[in-house]
């Protein structure tokens, strides 16, 4: 073979080994997912799924007003997404949070049995934790018929009538919480507060009606569980949604989606109230306002919200006090009785001009009194109207005031807890 064949032979096995490591190269590079270009799935909007018995509320504005304001005059202010409970806390889950506190002061202050601490092993850190999987089988523990147990928790008891009830001196929430005082330092405080509702609140804010019956039910008897709690402080109130967050997140914490976030529980702010009771993610949005009426049978029209409709008129509505919390028809967020049934307490402090100085994204006004402090440093803000009240304070713009250590037989609360801001179909990916 002349040399010219033979040079023209390699030349050919080069490029055939060349060709063949490429290949060799390329699909190395697919099985190390070296090649394969990434994936990019167009976004269709969407929400964030809900904690039990809580609604998911988008990012969204609402025209804000003062209670000096007229007509439409006020600001514009935006609202990050969050999550609000779709009813008022109930008698019944209120009742839970008395008693989880009951049985921690029990165990620890008074029974001090092994059988209801956790086992440690090595060295003790702090305090001894409550073994609450045990707990919870005998809960509450005040209410026990073993003679025993109720000897070493009489300073927990008090007698109402014939009946046994908690001592509201001895069955106290302790929580700390960032004081807010204006232009003040903020700092971390505990405060300590009584637990108990009023229950005689009935006739202590009706003097002249026969309300006694109210009084020694509707807080402890089952038939009432799903209605609104009454009887409760701003104070109360706030203690609550703390150790409602606890034991909320601990359960939270084995939901993938929400895993390993921090987030805050709490009263809803005026303007959070607000835009959960208008149903509307924009101010210019026609579908506003509280809806009186539903159709009823014969295309007859039936009152959907409970309020006094007229002097010594209560029960046109279906109900002469309060209704269950799920009563009527919830709103376009899915959020039931927003308006009327009971007036919710929020986490502002109130001031007549509020508006003109709060910032415009996620406003609020936070003012922690002191003890010593007047009366008009206490007043919290209340929204919605409620059983008692007339039409004209079912407006979701109305604003009324009670300070912050009175509680009413017409005033409960619902929680709301930080989200995550899911972009709406207004952003989602579209073609040019």
């Amino acid at each position: 073979m002349d040399k010219k064949n033979l040079k023209h032979r390699f030349k050919s096995h080069l490029y055939i080994a060349g060709f063949l490591a490429f290949i060799t190269f390329v699909a190395a590079c697919k099985s190390n997912n070296f090649y394969k270009a990434p994936k990019v799935s167009a976004f269709r909007g969407g929400e964030l799924p809900a904690p039990p018995g809580m609604v998911y509320v988008p990012s969204g504005t609402i025209l804000y007003k003062s209670s000096l304001d007229s007509g439409n005059v006020g600001k514009n202010i935006s609202l990050s997404a969050f999550f609000i409970d779709e009813t008022e806390v109930t008698n019944k889950q209120y009742r839970a949070f008395v008693n989880w506190v009951a049985d921690s002061i029990a165990v620890t202050d008074y029974l001090n049995d092994d059988q209801y601490f956790l086992d440690v092993t090595g060295e003790e850190i702090g305090e001894r934790q409550i073994n609450w999987e045990r707990v919870r089988k005998v809960s509450p523990l005040w209410r026990s018929n073993d003679p025993s147990i109720q000897e070493r928790l009489a300073p927990m008891i008090v007698m109402k009538g014939s009946r046994r009830a908690l001592n509201e001196d001895v069955v106290k929430y302790r929580f700390s919480y960032l004081k807010s005082q204006g232009n003040l330092e903020k700092e971390y405080v505990t405060d300590t507060v009584s637990v108990m509702p009023v229950e005689d609140i009935w006739s202590k804010d009706f003097p002249n009606s026969q309300l006694v019956s109210m009084d020694a039910n509707y807080f402890t008897h089952e038939s009432f569980d799903y209605y609104p709690v009454v009887g409760v402080t701003w104070r109360q109130a706030r203690a609550y949604t703390d150790w409602r967050g606890k034991e909320l997140m601990a359960t939270l914490m084995k939901n993938s989606y929400l895993s390993g976030y921090q987030l805050t529980f709490s009263l809803p702010t005026e303007a959070q109230w607000q835009y959960a009771a208008e149903g509307k993610l924009d101010p210019r949005d026609t579908a506003s306002g509280t809806r009186m009426t539903i159709e009823g049978e014969g295309g007859k029209k039936k009152l959907a919200v409970n309020y006094k409709q007229g002097e010594g008129t209560y029960s046109r509505d279906g109900a002469t006090f309060t209704v269950p919390v799920k009563s009527y028809t919830p709103n376009a967020f899915g959020i039931y009785n927003m308006a009327g049934n009971v007036a919710e307490w929020t986490l502002d402090a109130y001031s007549p001009s509020a508006v003109a100085f709060v910032n415009d994204l996620n406003p609020v006004l936070l003012y922690d009194a002191d003890q010593e402090d007047s009366d008009a440093l206490k007043r919290k803000v209340v929204r919605g109207g409620s059983w008692k009240d007339n039409g004209e304070q079912l407006n979701s713009e109305t604003r009324n005031y009670v300070v912050d250590y009175e509680p009413h037989s017409y005033i409960g609360f619902r929680c709301v807890m930080s989200a995550f801001e899911m972009p709406t179909s207004q952003s989602k990916t579209r073609r040019y």
